[in-house]
């Protein structure tokens, strides 16, 4: 457990962001990169801008594959509409985003591990697979067998951050139900986000 909050606090100085808005992020107090003296702020190229806010949002959402997240861009430019848009809705789609989002677990890292261990129902029926599209008006539940897990109880009642609008959370039932696919504007992220850019990388 350690290891990995190290490690996110490591990702959050190595992109510039508090990405999950973590109260003790060294971000906070410091300017510079990792590293023992840590590399000093330079003046990114577009590509470099490009690339990090690629690296920012794929982070986000749990360090998603280069491969997925490419078919993700795919499938953003394949939709009718913005593209930039589209790949927002298609991240948030996402079923260990959703259970994180619902405060059923504390971070996207242990929500992907909660739905691959099958705690998670999606209409009753259990889905272990974390990049499972979860559609409008598909609920969501904790199994019973893990609904007294300290974790999900500890994560339901923090303040870590707030429940968005596309999520109706019965916390004692320990369900939500995905209401709509969310604009970007929808979406509480803790820091800048710029789809836009991310579009820009994959089509240069």
């Amino acid at each position: 457990m350690k290891s990995i909050v190290t490690a996110k606090k490591k990702t959050n100085r190595s992109l510039n962001a508090n990405l999950w808005g973590d109260p003790k992020s060294p971000l906070l107090k410091r300017e510079y990169g990792p590293g023992q003296h840590g590399a000093r702020k330079k003046k990114l190229t577009d590509y470099g801008a490009q690339l990090q806010a690629k690296q920012r949002l794929k982070t986000y959402y749990g360090n998603v594959s280069e491969k997925q997240f490419a078919k993700y861009y795919a499938e953003a430019i394949r939709r009718r509409g913005d593209a930039a848009e589209n790949l927002i809705g298609i991240l948030e789609s996402r079923l260990d985003n959703l259970v994180y989002k619902a405060k059923f677990v504390p971070t996207i890292f242990a929500s992907r591990q909660f739905v691959n261990h099958g705690h998670i129902l999606v209409n009753g029926k259990r889905v272990n697979i974390p990049s499972y599209m979860v559609k409008v008006g598909d609920v969501i539940s904790v199994k019973d067998s893990a609904k007294q897990m300290a974790m999900v109880v500890a994560s339901l009642e923090s303040n870590l951050h707030e429940t968005p609008a596309y999520l109706e959370v019965d916390t004692k039932k320990m369900e939500a139900k995905y209401t709509f696919v969310p604009k970007f504007e929808d979406v509480p992220y803790a820091s800048v986000m710029e789809p836009n850019m991310v579009i820009e990388f994959y089509s240069r």
